[in-house]
């Protein structure tokens, strides 16, 4: 790893190594694309056990090409099962890489394969929801070894063509980007949290007839939330907890977190408490914050 004050992470001297994967139909095609568009030299279906062999190829002269992504994925079939001994090897021979697994709720993806009238490429005889299924199972160790998570359930191909161009820009992640995200219980966890705080704990305004149709934007709703027994000396505690975490991601090279926020809906004290823990995060150096409200609306 290269390191300048030990806090700020360069990029390598030799070529950068992003593994995309996934599952079918989460929008690798579309990664590819944009990745490309930004001056990445992209190989895709390339069968894991190549892996060894294209970074070393490339190693010689990392000056033609000093972004490559490899795109893996099943439709390799059985050359896919040892994907994690592939990249074990990788690591061993010092060869420094980042994995990113794009994913998406079961709902999305069979809706996407029966847009695009194809089947999945492990269903067999079978369901597209049992190819899913069965992808979901060959793929559960490597997303959880993966660097970056992207749920792209709610995106277009436009926007994640956009959330890839702010991640892996010409320049590099040279700062920490951080997603701090509200969502609703009852709407299922966000599958690409690294952190999960619950703020269910606040008194919820849904039961406050004035503030019911307002939301955590709201001023009134904000200041009901953020004055709340107990409220701020959470916010206070949380962020700071954070900050040696994010240095440690920093050391270890590592570019993103998305920090979710929860209450029951996704509507009221989740938002408000994410709009703050963001503000909060923006302060600290070398850190660029987003807050996104994933069930806002949904009620």
């Amino acid at each position: 790893m290269n390191e300048t004050d030990g806090l700020t992470p360069v990029k390598p001297a030799e070529s950068e190594l992003l593994v995309v994967t996934g599952m079918s139909g989460a929008g690798r095609s579309t990664a590819a694309n944009a990745l490309e568009d930004h001056g990445w030299y992209v190989v895709e279906n390339l069968p894991p056990q190549m892996l060894s062999t294209l970074t070393e190829i490339v190693s010689r002269t990392p000056e033609s090409i000093p972004k490559l992504a490899v795109v893996i994925d099943v439709r390799s079939k059985e050359l896919f099962q040892n994907v994690q001994g592939s990249l074990a090897a990788l690591r061993a021979a010092g060869i420094t890489y980042r994995v990113l697994f794009l994913d998406a709720a079961d709902n999305t993806l069979v809706r996407r394969f029966e847009q695009g009238r194809r089947p999945h490429p492990l269903q067999g005889d079978g369901r597209i929801l049992d190819g899913i299924s069965a992808e979901r199972e060959v793929l559960k160790e490597l997303k959880h070894a993966s660097d970056l998570v992207v749920d792209t359930t709610q995106l277009n191909v436009h926007a994640l063509a956009t959330t890839i161009t702010e991640l892996f820009s010409d320049s590099g992640p040279i700062v920490l980007r951080l997603n701090v995200m509200s969502f609703g219980f009852k709407y299922g966890l966000p599958v690409d949290a690294n952190f999960v705080a619950d703020v269910r704990f606040i008194p919820n305004p849904h039961w406050v007839p004035v503030l019911r149709p307002q939301t955590g934007m709201d001023v009134p709703v904000r200041d009901y939330v953020l004055e709340a027994n107990g409220a701020a000396e959470f916010i206070d505690r949380y962020v700071n907890a954070l900050e040696p975490v994010l240095e440690g991601y920093r050391r270890e090279n590592k570019h993103y977190a998305t920090i979710a926020v929860g209450c029951t809906g996704g509507k009221h004290r989740s938002v408000a408490v994410t709009e703050e823990i963001a503000q909060r995060l923006a302060q600290l150096p070398r850190v660029q914050v987003t807050a996104h409200h994933r069930d806002l609306g949904r009620e």
